[in-house]
């Protein structure tokens, strides 16, 4: 229905409906009107309505969103009308500066937009969209008001030069972020601090509003310039901690100057904390400052000068209290190691008073826990940088370190025994339920643990003793689970924590027999809490411990049990002592021995039994430690009972949810390992081993026939096809691969199809079956190249092709599926099959010319069913999806490279589909996808270019190949834009973008430039002739040189001379776009 909008009145309602509306239908058709109405003709004149005559704010800031999005299309408004937009909202803002915050933000936005997309436009010699930054300055001359809008315009034009828009070129991008880098942004932060330096010198009037939005506005602008860009690096915005901020060598005199880092450092002390933290944040910028901006004198200087504005701030803390004051300073803090070295700021004159007041200060953050605990991260980098160095100082100064890194230590251990009591009480959210924050805090800590180990030892030895007497005595004490038991099973959670941190910081080149024996009095402890646990279950248990321990045990595991460490490691004497654990094997019995008991007692806590099998996963890696484990009672107890009478997280009960089942198939890859030890070709211990599982199966075979108990069924063949896949993915030899495969075929496969057929529309279900067949058709280590007598690959393959067709037909009988559905519903299974049927292509095990000889349509069976499940999902999909498109894509080259009469042979718009399919996949960032597509675009260049070339001769015996060369030939022809976009694109990512598979780039180009050295001829002359002159006739010699002793064939030899003549041609046409052309304009698109 075409919406036509007579009445301002009409637009005002769909406003309300559009931004303040609850009803989502009301909304979604507010959405669709919008986009109509910047589809038509009469856009303009309406946003112009609605900004002179709208009654609200809404109406103003829909006109904003309207231009917005009509400035930012492909295809640009002409150059005038981009203009007269620009100019209207420059005069509109100024003749209205008290409109709504959000409205003029969003009509800024606009400016910004309309001055990035046109930043190289040319009118009479002048590039007419870079005047903007003139026109700013007359709104600073005007009143306060005026000064804002000015500002903010100057701060948002930064942050979109800064933004990347992944729908176009980021080479595009990265020419007018340089460039506005380059011309630009150095005048805006002069002129930024230039306003501070003014603001400060007349005393401030914070109380009035709008000079407090101004210097808001400003620091905000200065924090814009500093977090630009300003080489193309940050891809990833969420790694914040650890980088250097690249200054430009030209701003090297603003940052010489102590004034600027001053100013900064008084405006903290001089503003409010809204405004104080942003004057902060500025700072952390200045701290990441690259050091190669300075000579050695000045980076001394520099960070005297923040080290000055560090202990200023930390006799001063009075502003600390704020939150977000307290969060900057510690990321402050932090980049001064990022940034400097410990040699470097041990000679400053300041360090030993600035050291000693950033201990305090932590010591001070570390007691009040639950202020800002995500702040306390920065605090721990710090030391922990500081305390990793100080093997490599060379410098004679005192670095003070192993005076004040024990106290740190101290405060964090205490802190957090500390933090239960008002945890318990209180009924706070307790830290220990984060475990990723804890673990990240805790790997800090055993770095400055280390720091004078004795202290740290001394301290959790009389603390663990302390409260295991006390715990003790509680358990012995008639009062059951009282608040006093809830605070004393907190505290001991920490200090098994700790220890387990604390051995776990063992490095091999700075540990000592004496602080290996120290490790053997810690570890004791824990030893013996664990017997006294295990002797209390199931009736006295607390989770929290459970996990603490596990923890400490994998630690130890990392540290003292492995295949490299001496046996006479002096941890052993006091456990030897106290508990007869003389060695690693006495150790191991003790770790199996934990499993068992948890798998037995712990089965309805998923994270216990998640993270007990985790750990035995672990141990069950490496060879020498599974001869030594096989040899163990509890393990060989594990082999044969495997069964959920012993462990009840084997069972199907109802109170487990079905996501209880995965770490089933850790279990079951662990226990394979165990048994693959000395299995060899016993099949009578494989079948022994098998029991519990045939069992399960002949029960669903009974069950099945009938219609009751259908949801225990499907309970116990997710369980089963869970523990399958572990077993499958642990036998890694032709031997025990067979023996399985002879287990399932041809006795329970049928059931798997079956539960497959009946349950297609429950992913619960169908998601394990098929990825345990995916996991059946993996050849890992050529386990599936079975003896020349057995058809077994044949027949695994066969059913992988039932399976693989049943799924396919029926999930397409869903129709179709809202967003939030398709992927768990249907993608996720596609993704499976898809990835399984590679498997089996590039498997090596089956070989596919069979199926036509003796007319068995299991072949085309599946790949009909490819092809439509296929063309159920749309473009945009595949490449959405990383499981899909890192399944689909390979697969696509296993079937261009081995099956290209199947590609050939599909029907003209399917081809279409798959060509279209790679053109996309070309241009993204993941490599895996992007080089599976240069793969399959070179067969099917190869196959044509093959065709064209024995045209001439004909001979009968290639019928098939001639056939399938012509069909190819013919739908090229008909469709010749398909391969000469895939060629300009290709050019596009060679010429002007980053790269990163310039290999598997240049195989397809080859081809495509023999098959179309016409359109390759545009292609260089459009871009050549883009080139102001200077520059053509380099780029020219360029492309010569790519061609220069390039054969018109295919061979390896003239293939390979193609891919280096690239090479060159890629960095020579990178230097020739470089020269002297920063302020030349150019056009930057092969692609249009």
């Amino acid at each position: 229905m075409a919406l036509h909008f007579q009445s301002l009145a009409e637009l005002e309602v769909l406003c309300t409906h559009l931004y303040i509306g609850t009803d989502l239908a009301q909304r979604i058709e507010a959405e669709k009107a919008l986009l109509e109405l910047i589809d038509s003709p009469e856009c303009l004149s309406k946003c112009q309505l609605l900004l002179e005559q709208g009654t609200t704010s809404y109406a103003q800031l829909l006109a904003a969103t309207c231009l917005s999005k009509l400035v930012s299309r492909v295809s640009p408004l002409p150059v005038e009308q981009r203009i007269d937009i620009r100019n209207y909202i420059l005069n509109y803002v100024a003749s209205q500066p008290k409109l709504a915050p959000f409205v003029i933000q969003a009509l800024i936005q606009v400016i910004a937009k309309i001055t990035k997309l046109g930043w190289f436009e040319v009118q009479k010699d002048q590039f007419i969209f870079r005047e903007i930054i003139a026109d700013v300055k007359k709104f600073l001359q005007g009143t306060v008001e005026h000064c804002i809008i000015g500002v903010i315009i100057l701060s948002e034009l930064t942050q979109e030069m800064n933004l990347v828009d992944y729908s176009r070129p980021s080479a595009k991008h990265r020419k007018i972020a340089t460039s506005f880098r380059d011309t630009s942004l150095k005048d805006i932060l002069v002129l930024a601090c230039s306003l501070l330096k003014e603001m400060l010198a007349k005393p401030l009037n914070l109380q009035d509003q709008d000079q407090q939005n101004l210097v808001m506005q400003v620091l905000k602008l200065v924090l814009n310039c500093l977090n630009f860009d300003f080489i193309g690096s940050s891809a990833d915005e969420s790694a914040d901690d650890l980088c250097t901020v690249q200054i430009p060598a030209t701003w090297r005199t603003i940052f010489l100057e102590p004034e600027t880092l001053d100013l900064f450092f008084n405006l903290y002390h001089s503003l409010p904390p809204l405004l104080s933290q942003l004057a902060l944040s500025c700072l952390v910028q200045f701290a990441s400052t690259r050091r190669s901006l300075f000579s050695s004198p000045e980076r001394a200087k520099y960070l005297g000068n923040l080290i000055k504005g560090v202990k200023r701030i930390l006799e001063n803390p009075q502003g600390l209290s704020d939150p977000g004051n307290y969060h900057e300073f510690c990321r402050f803090l932090a980049r001064l190691k990022t940034n400097y070295q410990l040699g470097e700021l041990v000679m400053v004159k300041e360090y030993p008073e600035v050291i000693r007041l950033i201990a305090n200060f932590t010591v001070t953050s570390l007691q009040h826990w639950e202020f800002a605990p995500n702040s306390v991260h920065y605090l721990l980098t710090l030391w922990q940088r500081m305390v990793a160095s100080v093997p490599f100082v060379k410098s004679t100064e005192p670095h003070l370190l192993d005076t004040y890194a024990p106290e740190i230590t101290k405060a964090f251990i205490t802190s957090r025994l500390e933090s239960v009591a008002i945890v318990v009480r209180d009924n706070l959210d307790d830290p220990l339920d984060d475990p990723a924050t804890v673990f990240q805090q805790l790997e800090q800590l055993c770095t400055v643990s280390r720091c004078e180990y004795e202290k740290t030892c001394t301290l959790l030895v009389q603390l663990f003793d302390q409260n295991a007497q006390n715990y003790q005595k509680l358990l012995h004490s008639a009062s059951g689970m009282t608040v006093d038991m809830a605070i004393q099973e907190g505290r001991l959670a920490w200090l098994v924590y700790l220890v387990g941190t604390v051995v776990g910081g063992r490095l091999t080149y700075t540990s000592t027999d004496e602080h290996d024996a120290m490790d053997g009095e810690l570890s004791c402890r824990v030893f013996q809490l664990i017997s006294l646990m295990d002797t209390g279950l199931p009736q006295c248990c607390n989770e929290k411990i459970e996990l603490a321990i596990l923890w400490f045990l994998d630690q130890f595991r990392k540290t003292y049990v492995g295949d490299q460490l001496q046996r006479t490691s002096k941890v052993y004497a006091r456990m030897s002592e106290v508990l007869g654990i003389t060695d690693d094997n006495h150790v191991l019995e003790t770790f199996m021995t934990k499993i068992v008991t948890n798998l037995k007692y712990w089965g309805r806590r998923e994270a216990v039994i998640s993270r007990t099998l985790q750990f035995l996963n672990d141990l069950s890696v490496g060879y020498i430690l599974l001869k030594k484990l096989v040899k163990i009672d509890a393990v060989k107890f594990m082999l044969k009972n495997h069964t959920s009478e012993h462990f009840p997280f084997l069972g199907i009960s109802d109170s487990y949810s079905l996501s209880d089942f995965r770490c089933r198939t850790t279990f079951y890859t662990a226990l394979t390992r165990l048994l693959m030890v000395e299995l060899g070709e016993d099949e009578d211990e494989f079948e022994n081993f098998m029991l519990p599982l045939t069992v399960s199966f002949e029960t669903v075979l009974q069950i099945f026939n009938n219609s009751f108990k259908q949801e225990d069924v499907k309970r116990m063949l997710i369980g089963l096809a869970r523990d399958l896949r572990g077993i499958a993915f642990a036998l890694n030899t032709k031997t025990s691969y067979t023996m399985l495969f002879d287990w399932m075929y041809p006795a329970y496969l049928p059931i798997l199809q079956r539960a497959v057929e009946q349950w297609y529309g429950e992913p619960a279900c169908t998601t394990p079956i098929l990825k345990l067949m995916a996991e059946l058709m993996q050849n890992r280590s050529q386990r599936l190249n079975f003896d020349v007598s057995s058809p077994n690959g044949i027949l695994l393959f066969r059913e992988a092709s039932k399976m693989i067709c049943t799924y396919g037909n029926q999930i397409l009988s869903l129709g179709s599926l809202s967003k939030d559905q398709i992927y768990p519903m249907k993608l996720k299974g596609i993704s499976i099959c898809y990835s399984a049927l590679k498997s089996a292509l590039c498997g090596n095990y089956v070989s596919f010319g069979v199926f036509k000889l003796y007319g068995d349509n299991h072949f085309d069976n599946v790949l009909q069913a490819f092809v439509k499940m296929l063309l159920s999902v749309s473009h945009s999909d595949l490449l959405q999806y990383r499981k899909l498109s890192q399944s689909y894509y390979p697969l696509l080259e296993c079937l261009t490279q081995d099956h290209m009469s199947f590609v050939t042979n599909l029907e003209p718009p399917v081809l279409l589909y798959v060509l279209t399919s790679i053109s996309e996949g070309l241009t993204t960032l993941d490599t895996v996808v992007a080089s599976s597509c240069c793969a399959s675009l070179d067969y099917i260049v190869t196959c044509l270019l093959k065709y064209i070339a024995k045209e001439g001769k004909k001979p009968l015996r290639c019928r098939e190949a001639t056939q399938a060369g012509q069909r190819l030939l013919h739908f090229m022809q008909q469709n010749p834009d398909v391969l000469q976009q895939m060629m300009s694109v290709l050019m596009n990512t060679i010429v002007f973008e980053d790269c990163r598979n310039q290999w598997s780039v240049s195989r397809p180009l080859l081809g495509l430039i023999l098959l179309n050295e016409k359109y390759f001829s545009e292609l260089r002359a459009s871009l050549i002739n883009s080139q102001p002159l200077p520059r053509q006739e380099l780029l020219a010699q360029c492309f010569r040189n790519l061609m220069e002793g390039v054969e018109q064939n295919l061979s390896v030899k003239n293939r390979d001379r193609f891919t280096q003549n690239l090479s060159v041609f890629r960095r020579d046409v990178a230097e020739a776009l470089r020269s002297d052309g920063s302020t030349e304009p150019c056009s930057l698109d092969m692609m249009s």
